[in-house]
């Protein structure tokens, strides 16, 4: 079994079965997250716990592989940026799975490809490709039905339904936005830094960040129950090892960069919440979903 990544090079079925299995714990992590705000977890204390043990064991993949940990001027100019960007990225979106299902917090964070393409088009004036410009009504669309806009799914109306969701899908829109320029100032800024020392430099920033967080709020907010630690302590392990595996074992199968199959974290964390959290959405946001994430899908494969 073979498929291709958006560079056009074949992926062997070893690899894209790696991808999936990182998208399955990217979509578990994020229901554990919301397991853990379920009993007491604030989003500062899970990204705190999040960042930093998963930038510690990157940093030593880094020692033990005989990574070079030098950074040059221009990156020590960048790595902050964009650690500060995804610091942003992280508490926004741990904010939105903590206030909507999690299937469509990630939807709505999957719009990041649209934002990417604007800040690339406001700070280094790159036209969006056709491809690109053509999915924007489509993804739009798929996201309304996901989003149930109108209240039609849940009975409420729009002005009901957006009183329950707002800040939630503010939360995750601004996760898009702050991801997709994160992505931007990379790939112009930091392409050429090792993508294991980016990570570990990046984590740690965000760590530290949360860390101020945790402390202007008195503390870590920990959990209440027996549930809410099994929630901390997968999201701390789930995350940390789809990383570890994204940076050490696909660069071995010949995976270059993140792949678009990965994209379908959100249907993952649909089944998963259903199962562990019971959170069920409409046959309607559903296929709005599928819209979404096949139209990112599309996007991510297609070739340079």
């Amino acid at each position: 079994m073979t498929v291709r990544s958006h560079a056009g090079t074949a992926l062997s079925g070893t690899a894209f079965a790696t991808l999936l299995l990182i998208a399955l714990m990217m979509g578990a992590n994020h229901v554990a997250a919301r397991l853990a705000f379920n009993h007491g977890v604030d989003v500062a204390t899970a990204v705190s716990f999040r960042s930093v043990v998963t930038s510690a064991v990157v940093t030593l993949l880094c020692l033990w592989q005989g990574v070079p940990l030098r950074l040059t001027a221009q990156h020590r100019k960048a790595v902050p940026a964009i650690g500060a960007l995804i610091g942003v990225q992280s508490l926004c979106l741990y904010a939105s799975v903590a206030r909507l299902p999690v299937a469509l917090a990630l939807l709505a964070f999957n719009t990041y490809p649209l934002w990417t393409a604007l800040w690339a088009r406001v700070f280094y004036g790159h036209r969006p490709e056709p491809r690109v410009l053509r999915a924007m009504p489509l993804m739009m669309i798929g996201l309304a039905l996901a989003l149930d806009v109108f209240g039609a799914a849940s009975g409420l109306g729009a002005a009901g339904q957006w009183g329950r969701i707002g800040v939630g899908v503010a939360f995750a829109l601004a996760a898009a936005a702050t991801f997709g320029l994160a992505l931007v100032v990379t790939q112009h800024e930091a392409a050429d830094l090792d993508g294991r020392v980016r990570t570990a430099c990046t984590l740690a920033l965000v760590g530290v960040l949360a860390l101020v967080g945790v402390a202007t709020q008195g503390g870590f907010h920990l959990p209440q129950a027996v549930a809410g630690w099994w929630g901390l302590a997968a999201l701390t392990c789930l995350y940390g090892t789809a990383f570890t595996i994204m940076f050490v074992v696909l660069p071995k199968l010949g995976v270059v960069g993140n792949s678009a199959i990965m994209n379908i974290e959100p249907i993952f964390a649909l089944a998963l919440a259903w199962l562990v959290l019971g959170q069920s959405i409409a046959w309607m946001q559903v296929a709005g979903g599928l819209i979404v994430v096949g139209t990112v899908v599309s996007l991510g494969l297609r070739k340079g």
